[in-house]
């Protein structure tokens, strides 16, 4: 599903015009980056928590140049689904 058809299955359910959906699903992509990017968790009961995730520092290869390259520590973006988010996929698909 793309932002577009998301955009538009929200605007047939909740009865709101497809600007303002879009408006609302921009801003929350928007606020989920910036708090993420301050590293804070946003916590959406039933759904699952967006958070930033530390990757250690490792080892890694330059396979075409042969040799052994240092990767740094860093953050990654996260999400852990709720357990009734886990659940349900289960039950679902199948």
């Amino acid at each position: 599903m793309t932002k577009a058809e998301l955009v538009s299955k929200i605007s047939i359910n909740t009865g709101v015009e497809k600007v303002i959906a879009m408006a609302v699903i921009e801003s929350m992509m928007e606020e989920i980056k910036v708090n993420i990017a301050k590293n804070e968790s946003i916590f959406l009961r039933g759904f699952g928590t967006f958070k930033a995730k530390k990757r250690a520092k490792k080892t890694g290869r330059n396979i075409k140049k042969n040799t052994t390259i240092i990767i740094p520590e860093h953050h990654i973006p996260a999400f852990k689904p709720a357990k009734s988010f886990v659940k349900e996929v289960k039950e679902n698909i199948k």
